[in-house]
Formats: structure tokens, C-alpha cells, sequence
């Protein structure tokens, strides 16, 4: 006799001996009856007949009518007797679910062993003790030859309730929803029947062996990620302008869950990839995390820092980035702390700022790389070689003192005016005054203190009304620099305002700045230049700031002006720091060698022939390094991604130096408090040791570390709870990104514990994650609901059956693309858009009505869609597709009117019913054989009898491409049982 395949896994289940009672712990066992039970009558909002029983002294005192718990004594305690009151109006809870023998059986054991209550009687401060918090815990279960240790678990939990699981699912019914889970896409009609057929007690691990070596796997699991971390292709906010280059964040999810890559370096990519796995393709794409969520174009890179309101676009982008990063592999709600100590976890606000600390030095921006991880190589090898050599050279010429310095100054000079013709990028202009002595200024933001060698100020050169080189540059002025961007206390590099300067035309002017520091440089024109008799104004076309290493730390920073005329390309505040200033005064090849030789006499006079010898090394090192880089080309990609950079225009970035980080009472960016190091979470336990002198990457990767430790409970309790919750319609916790105190606790915690250990230990392999729990005989249960386990456990909360789900909206539209035979399955690159943009240059709109169903480009599996933030696409919207301006740890599952007319009328649907048509006509000769064809294609099976006929009859009154509509109108299309 052949067993069933349920059967089959129930027989193979390990038998083991029951083991000892465990004392009752609070945290573990009493207080999650309480949070589920007692909570909404008797907690912080609420607390009926004040009796208060989420703190221990209130719990304790008791309420109106005195004490309701008294310790050792179950039988005297009030709370024992409400809980088992045989007159339903009276007993406790009042509403919903009960509590089961079980759960009374812990709160007597728990007051009768003494009612231990191990915080301090505050729980919302004191929560280390919480469940999440706890170290993991392994069971005693193990696994064995055969069998699947899930359903000893499970098992156990129904046994508590009285109940017993359901039957296996039969084979068709099982092979279309592993289908689903593993990859998104349903089995042919030629695979279902293959597999019903097939009696071997190995067909199942093998087919889903083979899904899981799916490529199609990897799409489906990145979708899921890609909706946790609020992945979307525009910035969102008011202009929600494109994001071209994230599409290589999206492709690495893709390929990470392909290749099975361990969970710890998944994580570790996505925190700090560029530092910990350096020349690597993984290690930038993977950061595309880090610059998921939406950002404030208008507050980045239309305000400055300095400005209240780039200040609040800022933090909020650093709250984004720690949001994410918390939710995502912590499943903790840090960012309820950036205002105050967190109410109800232990996290206090100086947490949430020293997590902020952590990416302080970061922002989101294009970061070219290499897709070659050979040529990435190569490239850093040369990087750093060129690094080492530069460095180098500065010390050896730092020995021979000032007089080099301003030799490479001159020569620096004489080179850049061989370099052609002019730029149209003028320079800086002001609004125009109509006296001299009207004055103007404008200031550079470097970003941060930097000690100055010098300033200088380059002219400009325009036709208008034949002024020429020299156009709009003051007659009088003052350079100054301060640490504030008032300078309400100034450091004067230059004072030319007592007398008139000469107009330079286009030679550079250069002030020593002598050391003297600031974070902001200023130039205030004190007597405007003459544009007409009637006009004058002020007119820059760059100003450079030299630090002590002679870097322009002025290029590409951020502008602040009085006034300023804005005409683009040609003017603009921006024009002034971003390198292009018109060529000085020609010099001869004789001027240029006359220089180089001064400056090879005067190395040679203070280095000696060693010094000589080893700078003359450093410098052929210096052009090899720089020769390989040429040969290399620039960088072939671009990726959207959080990293260190200097910013351009308002949108200033740090260069790699760490903001620092204040915590902010209220949140208020106005009042910023105590400075705060980078950190994590105290309560955890786990060491952070970092102090103000680490590089911003080593933030980076110290968080990345601390994320994936072993010992970090909550890494690996939120990951496989996720998991689970994708494969049953709900996770053990129902809370996924709350794992906290207002939260769910788990229904399942030893199996929860068990999992986690499990897949930790199992160097973090989703794919025998994946195969543990498909393997169960807990998800291979049928989806019937029996009528006595409704009445015990009406939401299957404790799995005595399978969950029936509604398909995502991403599988509905690749199943219709594929019954019709359009669905293509090219992999990578950048997305295609259903969309038409109008305005794009300015606040785009996003028009899906003016898309064109037929595009071929459109035809690919959905995850590879341009996800817009702003607007979604109304198809997918109408199924409950993700919005991806949130973190959607769990999707909406709602059955409405608009799914079915979407199913109808909208334009794909009648487009891919035409092809589902088509492709069916060529292989039936009547409407009967042709509506058998599209059940086969659609629903993996025959019709029934009374199917056929009716569909074959609606064909023939109202055509087959209509019929067709109907099929994939089915529930069966849209569910999985």
C-alpha cells in the first residue's frame, strides 16, 4: 500500500522522550498573555476598575476592589478566579479570545512559584527582559535522519488547544502553491500533471530542489525584500524626479538570493559593502539600501545646511537611513526615540542619535563603478597605489619649505591657460545695484573647519557692452572667513576696500591665508564694478580655497548670496566653485621652463640626491599608477547609493568627515544638545567601540558587525520570521517590523528560537530555510477550514491548517502575461517603464494611461518595473501592491469590486486576453478544445464538464478573447489554496 505524502511526513517525525517541566518565566510566558489578553482593559490607555497589569507595583497594588494577584496563592488571587468564571458575561477577557488551560495553568504556576516580576515596575523603561531581547534559545529538538522538527512544534501548540492538524493538500493543489511561494509564477499544465502522477516519495524534494535552483527564485524573494526596505526608483516628495540608476540595488537582491549568499554578508553588503569587501561589484550595488527610501530634492540640493530647513531635510534623511536599517534586520521602532526616550522599548534617545552618528558623514548620490569585479580590482590597486605615491610626494615637498609651494602655485597657473577656448559657464553674477556703493556679497560653505594656505579669486570674461576679461570684478572688497555662516566673528584674509584694485582681466588673485581656519569664506564687494553708466554690479567667475595639503576644498561646495541672477547655464551661484574659469594670461614655453627649473633646483637644494632619488620614484610611481587608470577608461556603471561624498552646488556633502551629531530635544534642529559618538542599541548588550577618531567607514562596518553578530537575538529572530510569514500569509510574530512591546508576541516563541538558531547555524542559508519549511507537513496541510477548529482558533493563528492567499499583485499581472505567452524572462538591467512622463524637467507626472500595453519593453516579470513613488500604477494599486514611499513588512489583502473590474477592462488585461486567445486558437479547432487549451494554460488543469460548456457557449456568443477574460477573471487564477 502506497502512503500519502502527509502521511509519509508524519511517519517520519523523530520521537523523543518529554522532557522536564520548565519553571514558568515572566517574560517568556506570563506577559504575553497579558499583552494579548488583558492589555486593552488593563494597560497604559485604559484600566478598568483601576487594575493596571503592564507594571509590576500597579499590577501588584491591585485595583478598586484590592489586590488581584496574591503571591503563592492562585486560589485566593482574583485574577485566577475572573479568567475561569463558568458565567460567560462574567468572565475575563470579555471580549475575543479566551484564555486556554494552558495559559491558566501558567498564571497559576507563575503566582503560586511567587509571582516574580523581574523589572523595576516600569515596564515601558525596564524592558530588557522582553521576549525579542532575550538571548536565543535553542530547543532540545534536533534534526533527525528524516522528519521535520517544525511540526513537533506546531503540533504541541494545537495539542495545548485541543486540536489536531488537517490532511495533506493533494498533489495539483500543492505543486501550484509551492510554485507560487518559490518563484512567483505558476506551474504548466504539463508539470502539474507530471507531478500528480509521480508516486515517488522524492518527487516533492525534488521539485523543490529545482524551484529553488530557479532563477526565477531570486525574483520572487527579492520582491518581497524590496518592500521591506521601501525600495523605489524615484525621490518621492513634492518633485519626485527619477532615479535611472537604481535598478543595480534591485539586480543585486536578485542575484544575493540566487546564489544562496549567506544572510550575515547579505547584511554586512548592504551597511558597509564598499569598506568590509572592497573591489567588489556586490559591495556598492549592495548600498543601494542605504538610498532605498525617498529623498528631499528641494531640502538637499536646493537648500543649504546652514538653512533651518536643510537642517530638517537632513536629519530626516538620517532618520530614514536608521529607520530602515532597524526595521529591516531588527525589526525594532528606533526612530520613535529622536524626540524622547522611546515609550514602551529600552531605547533611549541617546541610542537613536549615535545610531544616527553612524552615518553621519553619508548621502545619497550616483557612484560610478565598475560591473567587472576584474577591472574593479584593478582599478583599486591603482587607486591605491596613486594614493600612496601622491602622499608621498606631499611629505617629501613639505621639507623643502614655502618657496616650493609657491612655485607649484605659478606653474599651476602658467598650465591652466593653455586650456582653450572658453566655457560657457560664466561665473557668479549679482543683482544689479544702481550705485557703486551698494554692497554684495557671496560665500562658499567648505563643509567643515579647514586651516587655509590661501584664496583665490578668478574673473570673469564676457563680451557684453565690450567689457570683456575682467567683467563685474570688484573695485573694492574683502575676503573673510568664520566657523558660522553670519560671521558674527570673522577672520580677515583680505582687505582691499580702503583703495581701488585694479581690474585683474583674467590673471588669478591670490591671498595668503596663513594658516587662518573657517568653515565658511566670504567676499563682500564694498564698491560694485560698472556694467553701464547707470549699472554696476559683482561678478565672479571661481573662487578656490587652498587647505595646507594645497586641495581647492572650495570645489563643488555649496553657495549663499545676498542676491544673485540666476540665467543658466551662463550665470548662476553655482558657476562659482565648479571649476571652469576662463584661461589667465597666455605664458611662453620659455616662461614655463624657466619655472620648472627654479623648482628642480630648489628640490634638489633641499632634498639632497637621496630625497631627490626618492621623490623622482614617488612621482614615476605617480604616473604609472595614473597611465593604468587612463588605459582603464572611467568607470562603465552607475548606482544610486547612500556613500561619502562632497556634494555639488547647495547639496554639500561631507567628503568623508563625519557631521557631528547632537541629540535634539523634541527633535528640534534649532536646539541641538548633548554630542553623542557612534553606537547602537545599550539594551542589546552587545560592545560598539568606537570614539570620534574612526573613519566614517569604520562606522559602517562596526554597525554591520554588530547587526550580524551571533549572540544579536533580534537579527536573527526578524529574518526568519519574515520568512515564515511569506510562506503561511502570517509570521509567527504578526508584527514584523515591531518585535517591541507594542507588538505581537510570538505565537510559537520555542519554534521562533529554534528557527533562528537554525538558519544561524546554518551559515544563514535562505534556500534550506526555504526547503525546512516547505518540507513541513505543517505547510503542505490542506486550506479547508473545519468548523471545530474555527470555533477554537477562528485565524489559524497555531497553523492547524494551511492559510488560502490571494496572489500578490506583481503574480496576477506575470500570470496573465504568461497564459497569454508574452511574459518575457530576460533578466537585469534597467527597468522598463509603463509610464509616460510629462514635465519631466521640472515635477514629473507619471501617465499610465498613456502607455502602451503592447510595448514588447513592458512584457517582463514585474519585478523589473520602474516603481514610482508618487503615483502607482492603478492595475497593481487595485491588487494591493506595496507603496514604496513605506517599509511594508506585510501587504494589505483586501477583495474589492476594482480587482475584478481591473481584471476586465483594464487596458493590459484586454490586450493579453487577445494574445491568451490567439495563442489558444492555434491549437484547438473549436470553441470547446480552445477553452480546455486556456484552462490548461491558466489554471494548470482541465475543465470540469459543466466548465467547458458554458465557456464554450460564452465564446461563441461574445468571442474567444472574452471568454478569455472570464478565465482570468477566476478565483482559482487569483488564489492559492
Amino acid at each position: 500500500m502506497r502512503l500519502p505524502f502527509l502521511a509519509l511526513c508524519l511517519f517520519a517525525l523523530p520521537v523523543r522522550a518529554a522532557d522536564p517541566p520548565k519553571p514558568v518565566d515572566f517574560a517568556r510566558d506570563v506577559r504575553p498573555i497579558f499583552a494579548k489578553a488583558c492589555a486593552s482593559c488593563h494597560g497604559s490607555e485604559k484600566q478598568k476598575g483601576g487594575l493596571r497589569l503592564d507594571r509590576k507595583a500597579d499590577a501588584l497594588k491591585g485595583g478598586d476592589d484590592g489586590p488581584a494577584i496574591v503571591p503563592k496563592d492562585s486560589t485566593k488571587s482574583p485574577l485566577i478566579q475572573r479568567v475561569t468564571e463558568p458565567d460567560a458575561d462574567k468572565v475575563m477577557p470579555p471580549k475575543g479570545e479566551k484564555l486556554t488551560a494552558g495559559e491558566v495553568a501558567i498564571l497559576r504556576a507563575w503566582i503560586d512559584a511567587g509571582a516574580l516580576w523581574p523589572d523595576d515596575g516600569s515596564a515601558a523603561v525596564d524592558a530588557r527582559d522582553w521576549w525579542s531581547l532575550r538571548p536565543l534559545q535553542a530547543s532540545g529538538i534536533r534534526r533527525q535522519e528524516s522528519g521535520n522538527p517544525i511540526d513537533s512544534f506546531v503540533r504541541a501548540k494545537l495539542n495545548e488547544r485541543g486540536l489536531k492538524p488537517s490532511p495533506e493538500a493533494d498533489r495539483r493543489t500543492l505543486i501550484r502553491r509551492v510554485y507560487f511561494d518559490l518563484t512567483g509564477l505558476p506551474p504548466t499544465f504539463e508539470e502539474v500533471e507530471a507531478f500528480a502522477k509521480d508516486a515517488s516519495p522524492t518527487a516533492y524534494e525534488s521539485l523543490v530542489d529545482k524551484l529553488l535552483a530557479s532563477p526565477r527564485y531570486g525574483e520572487r524573494w527579492a520582491r518581497h525584500w524590496l518592500d521591506v526596505v521601501h525600495y523605489g526608483e524615484t525621490h518621492g516628495y513634492d518633485k519626485d524626479q527619477p532615479r535611472p540608476n537604481a535598478w543595480p540595488y534591485r539586480d543585486y537582491v536578485i542575484r544575493a538570493f540566487n546564489e544562496d549568499k549567506p544572510y550575515a554578508r547579505f547584511v554586512q553588503e548592504q551597511i558597509a559593502g564598499d569598506v568590509l569587501f572592497p573591489g567588489t561589484t556586490d559591495g556598492i550595488e549592495a548600498l543601494g539600501f542605504l538610498a532605498a527610501g525617498p529623498w528631499d530634492l528641494i531640502g538637499h540640493a536646493e537648500v543649504p545646511e546652514s538653512k533651518i530647513d536643510g537642517k530638517v531635510a537632513r536629519h530626516l534623511d538620517r532618520d530614514d537611513f536608521v529607520a530602515n536599517t532597524m526595521g529591516t534586520f531588527q525589526s525594532l521602532t528606533v526612530h520613535c526615540a529622536q524626540c524622547h526616550n522611546h515609550k514602551f522599548d529600552p531605547i533611549s534617545q541617546e541610542d537613536y542619535y549615535a545610531l544616527q552618528a553612524v552615518f553621519a558623514a553619508i548621502d545619497r548620490t550616483d557612484k560610478a563603478y565598475d560591473a567587472d569585479p576584474t577591472t574593479a580590482a584593478k582599478r583599486l590597486a591603482l587607486e591605491a597605489k596613486r594614493k600612496a605615491a601622491v602622499a608621498t610626494i606631499a611629505g617629501i615637498e613639505t621639507k623643502a619649505g614655502p618657496e616650493l609651494a609657491e612655485l607649484d602655485r605659478k606653474l599651476a597657473e602658467g598650465k591652466r591657460t593653455t586650456n582653450g577656448a572658453k566655457r560657457p559657464e560664466y561665473g557668479y553674477h549679482s543683482a544689479i545695484a544702481t550705485t557703486p556703493d551698494a554692497a554684495k556679497w557671496v560665500q562658499v560653505d567648505l563643509g567643515a573647519s579647514v586651516k587655509l594656505d590661501r584664496v583665490t579669486l578668478r574673473a570673469c570674461d564676457d563680451d557684453f557692452n565690450d567689457i570683456g576679461a575682467g567683467f563685474g570684478f570688484p573695485v573694492r572688497f574683502k575676503v573673510e572667513t568664520a566657523d558660522d555662516a553670519e560671521l558674527t566673528r570673522p577672520v580677515i584674509i583680505a582687505d582691499q576696500t580702503t583703495k581701488d584694485h585694479a581690474n585683474p582681466r583674467t590673471a588669478a588673485v591670490t591671498f595668503a591665508a596663513e594658516g587662518k581656519a573657517g568653515r565658511y569664506v566670504r567676499v563682500t564687494a564694498t564698491k560694485l564694478a560698472p556694467r553701464l553708466p547707470t549699472d554696476f554690479i559683482f561678478a565672479l567667475a571661481e573662487l578656490e580655497a587652498f587647505d595646507l595639503a594645497g586641495k581647492n576644498v572650495a570645489l563643488g561646495r555649496g553657495i549663499t548670496a545676498l542676491d544673485s541672477i540666476e540665467a543658466p547655464v551662463r550665470w548662476r551661484a553655482s558657476n562659482l566653485t565648479d571649476g571652469i574659469a576662463p584661461p589667465g594670461p597666455k605664458l611662453s614655453a620659455d616662461e614655463l621652463a624657466k619655472l620648472t627649473q627654479q623648482r628642480d633646483e630648489r628640490l634638489k637644494k633641499s632634498l639632497g640626491d637621496a630625497g631627490t632619488k626618492a621623490l623622482a620614484q614617488a612621482n614615476a610611481d605617480a604616473q604609472s599608477a595614473d597611465e593604468g587608470l587612463k588605459k582603464l577608461g572611467p568607470p562603465s556603471r552607475r548606482a544610486y547609493i547612500g556613500t561619502a561624498f562632497s556634494g555639488t552646488g547647495n547639496f554639500i556633502g561631507t567628503g568623508g568627515k563625519p557631521r557631528d551629531i547632537r541629540v535634539l530635544p523634541r527633535g528640534d534642529v534649532t536646539k541641538p544638545g548633548k554630542l553623542v559618538h557612534p553606537g547602537a542599541i545599550a539594551a542589546i548588550g552587545l560592545p560598539f567601540a568606537l570614539t570620534p577618531q574612526h573613519t566614517e567607514g569604520d562606522r559602517r562596518a562596526a554597525l554591520a558587525k554588530w547587526l550580524t553578530a551571533s549572540d544579536n537575538p533580534l537579527t536573527w529572530r526578524s529574518i526568519v520570521n519574515r520568512v515564515w510569514q511569506y510562506h503561511f500569509g502570517r509570521g509567527l510574530v504578526d508584527t514584523p517590523n515591531d518585535f517591541g512591546k507594542m507588538g505581537q508576541p510570538p505565537t510559537h516563541p520555542e519554534l521562533l528560537d529554534w528557527l533562528a538558531v537554525e538558519f544561524r547555524d546554518s551559515s544563514g542559508s535562505f534556500k534550506k530555510l526555504h526547503k525546512l519549511i516547505v518540507m513541513s507537513a505543517t505547510y503542505c496541510q490542506v486550506s479547508t477550514i473545519d468548523t471545530t477548529m474555527a470555533k477554537v482558533d477562528a485565524d489559524n493563528r497555531y497553523l492547524g491548517r494551511q492559510n488560502r492567499r490571494k496572489l500578490e499583485a506583481e503574480s496576477v499581472r506575470d500570470s496573465i502575461l504568461l497564459a497569454a505567452g508574452k511574459l518575457d524572462l530576460t533578466m537585469g538591467g534597467p527597468s522598463f517603464r509603463d509610464f509616460v512622463i510629462e514635465k519631466p524637467e521640472h515635477s514629473p507626472h507619471y501617465q499610465y494611461q498613456l502607455h502602451e500595453p503592447e510595448d514588447p519593453k513592458s512584457h517582463r516579470r514585474s519585478v523589473y518595473r520602474f516603481t514610482v513613488r508618487s503615483q502607482q500604477e492603478p492595475f497593481l494599486a487595485a491588487f494591493d501592491c506595496a507603496d514604496p514611499s513605506l517599509a511594508v513588512e506585510k501587504r494589505n489583502q483586501t477583495l474589492t469590486p476594482q480587482q475584478a473590474l481591473a481584471l476586465l477592462n483594464n487596458k493590459l488585461t484586454l490586450s493579453m486576453a487577445k494574445h491568451f486567445a490567439a495563442r489558444v486558437e492555434k491549437v484547438a479547432m473549436d470553441d470547446r478544445g480552445r477553452v480546455t487549451a486556456a484552462f490548461r494554460l491558466a489554471i494548470g488543469r482541465e475543465p470540469t464538464t459543466a466548465e467547458a460548456d458554458e465557456l464554450a457557449k460564452y465564446a461563441a456568443d461574445h468571442g474567444l478573447a472574452n471568454a478569455c477574460r472570464v478565465i482570468l477573471n477566476l478565483n482559482e487564477f487569483v488564489f492559492v489554496d
